[in-house]
C-alpha cells in the first residue's frame, strides 16, 4: 500500500512539475529534505522563490487535496523553507507558497489544479 501511495505522490509530482514549467517556472529543487520535513518542489517565477506542496489522489469525492495542507502542514513547511533560504542565503529574494492539487482517477484524464499564495506564514 505505502509503495502503491509512493507512486502514485512520484506521478503527482512530475505532472505538477511539467504544468509549471509550461507556465514558465523552472525548478530550482525537487523532493528537498530537511529535519523538518520535505518540501515537494521549489521553483522560481521570476524573481520569486516558489514553495510548492503537491497533494495527489486517485479522486476527489471526501475533499478537495489541498484541504490536507492543514496548520500543521503549513508550519513544517515553513520550517523547512527557512532552512532552504539560509542555507542558500536567499534572504532578499521574495517567496511564495503554492499548492498543486493533482487528481489522477482510474482510466480518466489527470487534473491539475495550481494556488499560488495557498498560505503565508504566519512567522517567518
Amino acid at each position: 500500500m505505502a509503495d502503491a501511495r509512493g507512486e502514485l505522490g512520484l506521478r503527482g509530482e512530475k505532472l505538477a512539475e511539467r504544468f509549471l514549467r509550461a507556465r514558465g517556472m523552472s525548478v530550482i529543487a525537487r523532493r528537498y529534505n530537511t529535519p523538518a520535513g520535505e518540501i515537494d518542489l521549489i521553483m522560481k517565477d521570476g524573481g520569486t522563490i516558489v514553495f510548492v506542496e503537491v497533494k495527489t489522489r486517485r479522486d476527489d469525492r471526501m475533499s478537495d487535496p489541498e484541504h490536507a495542507v492543514n496548520a500543521d502542514k503549513r508550519r513544517k513547511l515553513t520550517r523547512c523553507a527557512r532552512g532552504f533560504v539560509n542555507e542558500r542565503k536567499l534572504h532578499d529574494w521574495p517567496f511564495r507558497f503554492d499548492i498543486v492539487s493533482v487528481i489522477l482517477p482510474a482510466g480518466g484524464e489527470p487534473c491539475v489544479k495550481h494556488i499560488p499564495e495557498a498560505f503565508m506564514p504566519q512567522r517567518w
